[in-house]
């Protein structure tokens, strides 16, 4: 007499909950794999950030690229802050 298995329904359940468990571990690992070079990369390197921006945004001029007359993000956004300030 060998030990004791489970019945066949509790390991077909078993199954299903690792295969489930598995597939949601995969989905969460492609999107942290896809949102560190996005997100945290930056947040962890700060400075490196800064210099490749400086070197990837070298001799543009923002106000070739935004057209005169439209606000500036930060302007929007200072709007959002306090509704209520009167300006």
């Amino acid at each position: 007499e060998g030990p004791a298995q489970a019945p066949l329904c509790v390991r077909q359940a078993m199954a299903a909950l690792i295969r489930t468990l598995g597939i949601f571990g995969a989905f969460v690992a492609v999107v942290g794999a896809a949102f560190y070079p996005i997100y945290f990369r930056p947040l962890l390197l700060p400075e490196e950030y800064k210099n490749e921006q400086s070197i990837n945004r070298a001799g543009i001029v923002q106000e070739d690229i935004q057209p005169v007359g439209m606000l500036d993000l930060c302007v929007c956004i200072g709007c959002f802050k306090d509704p209520l300030a009167v300006k």
